[in-house]
């Protein structure tokens, strides 16, 4: 776990957990050992903080490439931080470029890390379960690692888009872990990666009751 992550987990990490004191189910779920994809819902910016507080391993974030690339003072902190927190740097522009975070996913699960992923590929920006996109599907067969359903409740009331600070309520947020789902064998054409990216969308609504929506969610700056 890197250091500035473990210094997290004993700071932030402690304060969510005893602050907001989200409830926690399915914690038995969580592989102690090997690589494992997190596919969930994303209702807040909150939830990054959240899932992370919850699992007890490291779990490594996606973080666009800005975080990385910025000057001054501001952006050399913005470089560190995503360094010491291990996040996987991914451009957002597309095409070739953004198959580098894919490329880096791939070694990094092999060797037993940790990776969350948000297949609605942005956050709800009404509270219901979109469509998911294919890339969760085709990292995990890819790599050869179970796919972890996450739910998450709650964290668009504590924190709604456009509100900085998350209020304070306790009990209002709730993580739900499903079984993992095995990928080992599964084909990798785009039928079968539909099918598998639906299969996990359905046990995420089936952790949260969302209502689904079948096509993708609109983008917006996150």
């Amino acid at each position: 776990m890197p250091l500035l992550y473990s210094i997290g987990k004993v700071t932030v990490g402690k304060v969510l957990m005893t602050g907001w004191r989200p409830h926690v189910e399915g914690i038995e779920n969580i592989p102690q050992t090997g690589g494992a994809i997190f596919a969930g819902n994303h209702l807040s910016v909150a939830d990054e903080l959240l899932l992370g507080a919850a699992v007890p391993r490291h779990l490594a974030f996606w973080a666009k490439s800005d975080y990385f690339t910025g000057t001054g003072v501001k952006g050399f902190l913005n470089r560190k931080l995503m360094e010491g927190l291990g996040a996987i740097r991914v451009e957002r522009e597309g095409g070739r470029a953004a198959l580098t975070a894919f490329d880096a996913a791939i070694p990094a699960l092999r060797d037993g890390e940790l990776i969350a992923v948000y297949p609605e590929g942005t956050r709800s920006p009404d509270g219901r379960l979109y469509r998911g996109r294919t890339g969760v599907a085709r990292l995990a067969v890819a790599a050869g690692v179970p796919i972890i359903p996450v739910g998450v409740l709650g964290t668009d009331k504590v924190q709604p888009i456009g509100r900085l600070v998350p209020k304070l309520e306790r009990g209002v947020i709730t993580v739900k872990f499903g079984k993992p789902i095995d990928t080992v064998g599964r084909p990798d054409d785009r039928t079968a990666l539909r099918e598998l990216t639906d299969q996990v969308m359905g046990e995420i609504q089936r952790l949260t009751g969302q209502e689904y929506v079948p096509r993708y969610a609109p983008k917006r700056e996150e």
